[in-house]
């Protein structure tokens, strides 16, 4: 297909897969479990990828990361997990597991800049050994059996390349499905603006799709990255949380901000998932990280949000956590100084 005449809305496939359009979600640490996932498939995304799990908990069975972190919901495909480790027969029978949990892709994180994750050889730390990264990979779609691709940064830090040295042996050795990259370094973390000049030359270059990620956190950002890189498909990362509608908007099913009332019933729809997901006493917890994002949505100011915040922060239960949402116990906030927006 002509890069000029694609669209977000075009269907296309990875490794034979067949994704209904070019909009996915990116793997989000700690965040992207089935039911964000899922959230975002709701909303139009047409691939969703997991949150990164730890190849050696899967294979040292682990209880909380093979029940919870492999568990997959019937309405998510096609989806992917994402895998990081180092070792290719450990990478192996994981991902035979993952592929026995019902993965449509497996991706391998060879990106993340985490210290607790590189000093495991894994992550970013696989750009300086492509050898054992293609090795990796190999052992990954052995084991499975599924389309593997790959996540990885454009280097280890300014001016070495690594990254885009990888990505060449990936596609010609490592029997990849496709890559995803983050064209920052990743001494940059979420720093500075990505090298979408440099994504492109890659997606002319090499032989597999390359899905971008990195940056995109509006409409705008990610339409021009797709036509400044010819990639094959956008990933949305942070600048999907709290904000699933970013997905029908890249698709073209809606062009207007939510409704208070969308927010609220997205946030009851998040409650839910949560409590049925890791119970009530955590979910009140897990939830915590996630409130920022739906408060940002519903407007106010900078002190109003900051009292709501401060309130979600210290409920008790997740009923408690919708009642302030909702207005229900608002009295003292309001006699504080708050309002939601309108």
């Amino acid at each position: 297909m002509n890069c000029m005449a694609r669209a977000l809305t075009d269907p296309w496939t990875l490794g034979g897969v067949e994704i209904p359009n070019r909009v996915v979600l990116a793997p989000l640490a700690g965040i992207g479990n089935w039911f964000v996932r899922l959230q975002a498939k709701r909303y139009g995304a047409g691939l969703a990828v997991s949150e990164m799990v730890s190849s050696h908990a899967i294979f040292h069975g682990n209880e909380r990361t093979c029940l919870e972190m492999l568990r997959i919901h019937p309405d998510e495909h096609p989806v992917s997990v994402q895998l990081f480790g180092a070792d290719p027969d450990v990478m192996a029978a994981a991902a035979e597991r993952v592929a026995a949990a019902g993965a449509d892709i497996i991706d391998i994180n060879m990106g993340c800049p985490v210290p607790k994750v590189c000093k495991t050889g894994a992550g970013a730390a696989l750009l300086d050994d492509p050898d054992k990264a293609v090795a990796v990979a190999l052992a990954a779609a052995k084991g499975s059996g599924l389309p593997i691709t790959v996540k990885l940064r454009t280097g280890l830090r300014p001016g070495d390349g690594k990254g885009v040295a990888l990505a060449r042996a990936l596609a010609e050795r490592g029997g990849v499905a496709g890559l995803c990259v983050h064209p920052r370094h990743a001494s940059q973390r979420h720093a500075g603006v990505p090298d979408y000049a440099l994504a492109a030359e890659l997606v002319r270059e090499l032989p597999v799709p390359v899905l971008i990620s990195g940056g995109l956190r509006s409409a705008q950002q990610a339409r021009d990255a797709f036509e400044q890189t010819g990639a094959e498909a956008v990933l949305l990362a942070r600048g999907s949380l709290g904000n699933p509608w970013l997905f029908a908007e890249l698709i073209g099913e809606r062009d207007q901000q939510p409704s208070r009332d969308e927010i609220l019933a997205e946030v009851d729809w998040v409650l839910e998932r949560a409590v049925e997901h890791m119970g009530e006493d955590r979910a009140n917890r897990y939830l915590r990280k996630f409130y920022p994002w739906y408060i940002e949505r519903l407007g106010g100011t900078r002190a109003q949000q900051a009292v709501l915040q401060s309130a979600l922060q210290q409920t008790s239960t997740t009923a408690a956590a919708r009642d302030l949402f909702h207005g229900a116990i608002l009295d003292d906030l309001v006699a504080a100084g708050y309002t939601l927006a309108p």
